[in-house]
This record gives C-alpha cells, sequence and structure tokens, in this order.
C-alpha cells in the first residue's frame, strides 16, 4: 500500500529513541498517522513541527497498519507559530479538533480552512481579531462536518431573514429581534460577522466573545460530553489570548 500527497502536521509523539509518530491533515485522506524512522533526528525534527505542510509518501504492507511517512518540508509555519503565544494555542485547539473526527476519514473543506487559518494568522497584516473570527467559522464549520450544523440563515419562528439577533440554544436556529424579545434571557446573542453578510465592520472583543460561546455550547453538548470529554483548556487559553487587549 502506497500513497503521496501533501498534509499539514497536526502533533507528533516520541516513538522508541530515535522515531515518532506523526499525525497529519490531508486532503484526501483526512486525518492519519504513520511513524517518522529518524524523525527526532537534528534534521528532520525541526521540518516535522505542527503547522508545517509536508510533501508525504505513506507505505504500508496492508491499508490497516500503521505505516511508515517520508516526509519533506513544503510550507514551514513553525517557527512563526511558535514565537506567537496566540498563534500557538490557535495551532493547539486546531490540532485537539481535528482529533474529534475519525482517522482517516476525508474532510477537504476542512483541510483547506486550516491551511487559509493559518497562513491567514501568520500574514503580516494578521490581527488578532481576524484569526479568533477564523477560530468561531471553523468551529461551526466542524459543527456541521460532525452532523450538528447550526442555521443563522433565517428565523427559526418566523422565517424572516431580516434583523437576527439571536441563537436558540435548544435547537442552534438563528432568531429575529421581535421573536425573540419575549424569551431574550433564555436565548443567546448572534454577533454581526455571525449573520449573513458578515456585518458592516469588524468583530469586537465581545462579538468574538458571543460567538465563542454559542459554538461552545453545541461542542460540549453535542461532541464533546457524549464522549465523556469537556471543552480543552488550550481554547479557553486561545480566547483569553486572542482577545487579550494590546
Amino acid at each position: 500500500m502506497e500513497w503521496s500527497e501533501h498534509g499539514i502536521v497536526l502533533s507528533t509523539r516520541r516513538h522508541g529513541e530515535a522515531d515518532i509518530i506523526l499525525e497529519v491533515m490531508t486532503e484526501a485522506r483526512g486525518r492519519h498517522l504513520g511513524l517518522v524512522k529518524g524523525g527526532r533526528s537534528r534534521r528532520q525534527r525541526p521540518i516535522l513541527q505542527p503547522g508545517n505542510t509536508l510533501s508525504l509518501t505513506w507505505r504500508a504492507r496492508l491499508d490497516a497498519h500503521l505505516g511508515n511517512f517520508r516526509a519533506e518540508p513544503i510550507t514551514e509555519r513553525a517557527a512563526a507559530i511558535m514565537a506567537d503565544r496566540t498563534a500557538s494555542y490557535g495551532m493547539q485547539l486546531l490540532s485537539a479538533h481535528f482529533r474529534l473526527l475519525p482517522e482517516r476519514d476525508p474532510h477537504p473543506a476542512l483541510h483547506a480552512a486550516l491551511r487559509t487559518l493559518l497562513d491567514g494568522a501568520l500574514s503580516a497584516d494578521a490581527a488578532r481579531e481576524g484569526f479568533a473570527a477564523g477560530m468561531v467559522h471553523f468551529e461551526i464549520m466542524l459543527l456541521e462536518e460532525l452532523g450538528v450544523g447550526l442555521d443563522l440563515t433565517a428565523c427559526a419562528a418566523t422565517g424572516t431573514t431580516e434583523r437576527l439577533v439571536y441563537v436558540s440554544p435548544k435547537s442552534g436556529r438563528a432568531v429575529s429581534e421581535g421573536a425573540g424579545a419575549p424569551y431574550r434571557d433564555r436565548l443567546l446573542p448572534l454577533p454581526a460577522f455571525l449573520r449573513a453578510g458578515g456585518g458592516e465592520s469588524p468583530p469586537n472583543e465581545e462579538d468574538l466573545a458571543a460567538g465563542f460561546a454559542i459554538t461552545g455550547l453545541f461542542l460540549e453538548r453535542h461532541v464533546l460530553a457524549p464522549r465523556g470529554l469537556g471543552l480543552p483548556d488550550m481554547r479557553q487559553a486561545f480566547i483569553r489570548t486572542a482577545l487579550a487587549r494590546p
């Protein structure tokens, strides 16, 4: 068994004295693991770091085996990620999110979103708010891929697409200002950047916190709790650093 593809490193773990087990996200083969012989060497260690895009060749005798990776660098982001605390927490959070997906299950849209999010976070004009907003959108996409889609495009009660300012914590659907007014204490605020059109200005700290509250609720209730898990600690660390005032 053999295939070749580009993949973004999610994590590594030590295997014996000289080798590592590499976890990557690929477009066509999803989250995939493999052994890298000599991966702890001085030459290979800097290449096999979270956030880097690699050219990978995977080989195994049978498809069900762990198999071996041969890896060459394509895009090296790891140094810049490690130098920025928000990016570092963000990479850890993204890796944790991808582990909610079944191994070897293709999710090309999430793979593309990961690449875009990392490149955007490390661009010269990147802002922490932009990275945080991208993370909220990524979590909404992750929920959709896991079968817990949110509908923020029309009011659950009236069907209108105007003045959507709430989200129902039960259904995950948007609610208009008029329909939600009697129940506003039981509804979640829907920030402008998550509405159709995305709002007229960049999201502020309050908007971003509201976005993370929505995705956090549905991730915890429908994805993590049934597996006996809670929201990862690095998620709060990421939110705290991304929303911190300069």
